[in-house]
């Protein structure tokens, strides 16, 4: 069973059904004990990330994400669900993480090479894996070029060593990260057609 965890900013009920289409079974939860009986736990968001910072806080349940990810069941996060992932975010302001990436949350503003694109983000992108690391068993039924959909302002930087697919804004972003049991998805899978459907499906199978 894969437990999403409903803390109040996560695109929710698109992303239940992706799991159900599949034929994943899949619960939304506000409840710690079913994180903890779960086979794997999804950490959607959407919004602000001290917002959603503070609102997991007061749900209850990091502690028991954190918990359970460090005894390494498989966790995914997804677009601000992967942001909450690194040690830090400088989105107006500066908010600690969970900290189970190394790395840090930016504006992609600055980082534009062709200043005519527009922040934030919004559409389709295509996937490119890191040439020096093997393919990542999160995409062993998509391919490199594959697209899917962004929708974000700020970005994950110094995190080389958990990228394992970037995209191109006129700059390399960073659109997925792994460490171990535990991943993360910049762009929305549940808003991603086939290829987001097969990459739920391949993270159900892990």
């Amino acid at each position: 069973m894969i437990a999403i965890v409903d803390y109040g900013v996560g695109n929710i009920f698109s992303l239940t059904c992706s799991f159900q289409q599949i034929g994943a079974e899949a619960v939304l939860t506000k409840d710690p004990a079913v994180l903890k009986k779960a086979d794997k736990i999804v950490l959607p968001g959407v919004g602000a990330f001290e917002d959603a910072a503070r609102k997991l806080r007061e749900s209850g349940m990091q502690e028991t994400v954190l918990e359970e990810a460090k005894a390494g069941k498989p966790l995914l996060g997804i677009c601000l669900g992967m942001q909450l992932l690194f040690d830090k975010s400088y989105e107006y302001g500066e908010w600690p993480g969970l900290s189970l990436i190394p790395g840090n949350v930016v504006d992609m503003k600055p980082l534009l090479r062709d200043p005519s694109l527009k922040i934030p983000e919004i559409g389709w992108n295509a996937l490119e894996f890191p040439a020096d690391k093997p393919v990542h068993p999160l995409f062993r039924y998509i391919k490199e070029g594959d697209y899917v959909y962004f929708v974000h302002s700020f970005c994950a930087v110094d995190c080389d060593d958990s990228v394992i697919a970037r995209t191109d804004y006129s700059f390399p972003v960073t659109a997925a990260v792994a460490k171990d049991n535990v991943m993360g998805f910049q762009f929305h899978p549940e808003k991603s057609g086939n290829v987001g459907l097969a990459l739920l499906r391949a993270f159900s199978e892990l």
